[in-house]
């Protein structure tokens, strides 16, 4: 009799092990199985929350099949106290595996309400977007200049609800004297900034930072992303270029930066930069004259006058040999690119052609029928 018990309770073990073996490998492949959501959501990770209660979100939003076995994979694979406060995209058919990863790696938010500073030439705005899980496009509910001193609204209930993403959107060709003024503005970033930075060093990027973050150390990133950029297009320049120095290739890239906003162009406005200077001749370019009178200080918002052009500052190219003594702008990756790599062209004069870019001349004649067509194109603009 007891050896009949012991064989079946070896039988009994046997099957048991059996069926647990295989209720693993069942939770195993729901686990890494493609989930049941059929529309993307954004999942919001409230500060302090735990795997049980985001398990039963999920659950009852229809992203996992079982919140239990959620759960039970977290913490099989020891992450559920990696649990990240946040809002994440989670995605149709994700697995729970893959929930589980956008959810306790990095702690960076991928979806949700997201405020962009874009600081630009001419001027800077805040906007206040949200993106749409099921269009994965962000859509805009609010916009304003934080610099003209009234906040909207909607925007301090959001700043207290905390749940946002912030970025900081710096245009190419923007001062440095602007882009102090904008940052102090910013009532999500911290601390003074003692002085105006460099002109031309600070990179124009996408910059994602915290609400708390510090001014200062924001305009160290941008200036040492400017420095690696730099560095890079210098160790790759071009040969028998009439600069000596990175800071040489720097100046001229403001200067192609502030001459035209046409991508296709920069390396031929580079190529007339580069002739003159090889020839000795003086660049008289205008925004170099502007920033004389500006020192960066916002734009000008006219025309030069005959009086400027004759003015003597170390930024008028009409009267001075060579480059200014310093950046007028913050070039962005393209223009410095063009400044030490440039097109080979016998080109030396250009003006605007009427269609947002430039008429490139070899001869003055040549250049001066380019002038005449700009001046009439102008007139008619005017109605005169």
């Amino acid at each position: 009799m007891w050896r009949n018990l012991a064989s079946n309770a070896l039988t009994f073990f046997v099957v048991l092990l059996f069926v647990i073996g295989g209720v693993i490998i069942w939770g195993k492949q729901q686990y890494d199985s493609p989930g049941p959501l059929a529309q993307a959501i954004c999942l919001k990770v409230e500060r302090g929350s735990n795997m049980a209660r985001v398990s039963r979100e999920l659950e009852a939003r229809g992203a996992v099949s079982s919140g239990t076995l959620f759960r039970m994979g977290a913490n099989y694979e020891n992450k559920a106290s990696d649990l990240k406060a946040g809002s994440f995209l989670i995605r149709p058919g994700s697995s729970m595996r893959e929930i589980v990863e956008a959810i306790t790696q990095g702690g960076k938010s991928t979806c949700g309400t997201e405020v962009v500073y874009r600081i630009g030439v001419r001027g800077s705005e805040i906007r206040l977007r949200q993106l749409d899980p099921a269009s994965n496009r962000y859509v805009e509910t609010l916009s304003f200049d934080p610099l003209a001193g009234e906040i909207p609204a909607a925007y301090r209930k959001a700043r207290e609800e905390g749940d946002l993403r912030y970025r900081i959107a710096l245009a190419e060709g923007v001062t440095s004297w602007q882009v102090a003024e904008a940052l102090k503005a910013a009532d999500f970033l911290e601390g003074e900034i003692a002085e105006i930075p460099p002109e031309g060093w600070l990179a124009p990027d996408s910059y994602e930072v915290k609400a708390g973050s510090s001014r200062t150390d924001l305009i160290a990133r941008m200036r040492a992303a400017q420095e690696r950029i730099l560095a890079e297009a210098w160790e790759n320049r071009a040969e028998g270029l009439p600069l000596t120095t990175p800071e040489e290739a720097l100046i001229l890239a403001s200067l192609i930066e502030k001459e035209t906003g046409v991508s296709e162009e920069r390396r031929q406005v580079a190529s007339v930069f580069i002739n003159r200077l090889k020839k000795g001749m003086r660049l008289q370019t205008d925004p170099a004259v502007i920033y004389g009178i500006t020192r960066g200080q916002g734009v000008l918002g006219r025309g030069l006058r005959q009086s400027e052009l004759r003015r003597q500052t170390p930024y008028n190219t009409y009267l001075i040999d060579g480059l200014p003594p310093t950046p007028i702008a913050n070039p962005g990756r393209a223009s410095i690119e063009a400044a030490i790599n440039p097109d080979d062209t016998d080109f030396l004069f250009f003006v605007a052609d009427g269609t947002g870019g430039h008429a490139f001349a070899r001869t003055l004649r040549e250049h001066n029928r380019n002038v005449a067509r700009w001046r009439k194109i102008e007139a008619e603009r005017s109605g005169n």
